[in-house]
């Protein structure tokens, strides 16, 4: 596997390359992604669940286990939840992209309201 940081106007972009892929990614998205691989990693290790048992849980094999934990940007979102579930974690997937959670979002809708709210005229004859 072959790893090159690429510069560019907007800010880094990651190159992470393997024989049948290349992924664009910003690093940010590699950093949390490795993170949470090395958070499952840990979870599993303090349940005592060895990988083999973690991937037959997960119905996947040890080798994309192991992707997982470490945050291999070419393993599904699938996975990841499946690894989520077995360690009883599926909870955190519900709040992922909550709206309650998405200022950003909340401050363009606010942008966006009128300054005032008229009600539409009515013909009457």
């Amino acid at each position: 596997m072959v790893e090159d940081i690429i510069p560019t106007l907007g800010g880094s972009i990651f190159m992470h390359r393997t024989m049948s892929n290349l992924t664009k990614l910003p690093i940010s998205v590699i950093k949390a992604l490795r993170k949470l691989g090395e958070d499952i990693n840990d979870a599993r290790r303090r349940r005592r669940i060895t990988l083999k048992l973690m991937a037959e849980r997960a119905g996947t094999s040890r080798a994309t286990m192991g992707k997982i934990e470490k945050g291999d940007p070419t393993t599904s979102i699938g996975g990841y939840a499946s690894a989520l579930f077995v360690l009883g974690m599926t909870n955190r997937l519900h709040t992922l992209v909550d709206a309650a959670a998405d200022l950003t979002g909340r401050e363009l809708e606010d942008e966006r309201l009128p300054q005032r709210v008229r009600l539409p005229k009515t013909h009457t004859k």
